[in-house]
């Protein structure tokens, strides 16, 4: 009996010291010994989205003065269709447009193309992520049969930690145009620059710069177009329902200063209402309703404020499916 309960003794030791060494083979950082400066380094967005969020908020949910239908259906072998007409009350003018997608998966490719009712024809070809790692290339084409006229642009793209860059030529007969952007971002810093070059005048025709922040649910932008226009904008995501924008624009040589005010409230997850306000006392309200899955509403008006009685406000109606 002592001899078996000595062994059972020895057994148990050996089976405490495996688990010490397996727990020290595969250390669990806990709260006190977390390991610092080691979050994941996320790419800064290319120089067109500097401030999307705010810009989203002003944006998006709204169509004054136009009726909106859309449609978008996916094939079985996985060609993309999105079809859109509009018509706008003002004018009473309608048009509309077709737009198909494909990919060639194994050869990373992706085709787009595009026709109007002005009748202009456009065909776009990208290739992402295949010479190199974050490098994307694309050759968009445009052509209008009743005039003859074509078009060319050649886009580049190259995008890792702490920088987006971009740069695209625009063929022109007279001369191509060359349009280049840089964002780098470090710790939620961003600051981006833009501009265009025209190769036949010699002239640099855009010099703009961007400065901002960008944290979990705050982000600022400030941007300098051309030495003239000055414009910046505020984003908070105040919780998860409500979102809130301000944006600010002054032009050099003028003492008017442009503001505006917006938000959005997410009512539950099928409803949301947006609406914005200016220093023009212009009010915009936005209703979306998903009615069911893929088929969405959307309804807004704007009204001036400093004319209400005369009229000149604004309605407008989207529908959009998908299936």
């Amino acid at each position: 009996m002592a001899e078996k309960s000595l062994q059972s003794v020895l057994q148990q030791e050996r089976a405490e010291q495996g688990k010490q060494a397996q727990n020290k083979d595969h250390c669990v950082p806990c709260g006190h010994h977390a390991p610092r400066g080691h979050g994941t380094m996320a790419v800064p967005p290319a120089y067109s989205d500097l401030g999307k969020s705010a810009k989203d908020i002003f944006n998006k949910g709204y169509g004054f003065g136009v009726v909106k239908l859309d449609l978008k259906t996916k094939s079985q072998s996985g060609v993309e269709f999105a079809t859109s007409g509009s018509n706008n009350t003002d004018t009473g003018k309608s048009g509309g447009h077709l737009e198909t997608k494909y990919k060639v998966k194994e050869l990373g490719l992706n085709f787009n193309q595009k026709w109007n009712t002005d009748n202009t024809l456009t065909t776009e070809i990208t290739m992402e992520d295949q010479l190199a790692k974050g490098l994307k290339l694309a050759l968009d084409t445009s052509f209008v049969p009743n005039t003859g006229k074509k078009s060319a642009k050649l886009k580049t793209g190259y995008k890792r930690e702490f920088v987006n860059m971009g740069c695209d030529l625009d063929f022109d007969m007279a001369g191509p145009t060359v349009h280049a952007a840089a964002v780098l971002g470090y710790e939620g810093w961003l600051a981006g620059y833009q501009m265009a070059f025209d190769t036949a005048k010699s002239k640099l025709t855009q010099n703009n710069f961007a400065l901002g922040y960008k944290a979990g649910d705050f982000q600022l932008h400030t941007s300098v177009n051309d030495g003239t226009e000055f414009g910046g904008s505020i984003y908070q995501k105040v919780n998860g329902n409500l979102e809130t924008a301000v944006n600010l624009a002054w032009t050099a040589g003028s003492n008017n200063t442009r503001f505006g005010v917006g938000a959005k409230y997410q009512l539950d997850k099928d409803t949301s209402l947006s609406t914005k306000v200016n220093n023009a006392c212009l009010v915009g309200v936005g209703y979306t309703q998903t009615l069911r899955p893929g088929v969405k509403l959307t309804l807004s008006a704007l009204i001036d404020g400093k004319n209400f009685n005369t009229g000149g406000h604004k309605v407008g109606m989207g529908f959009e499916l998908e299936a």
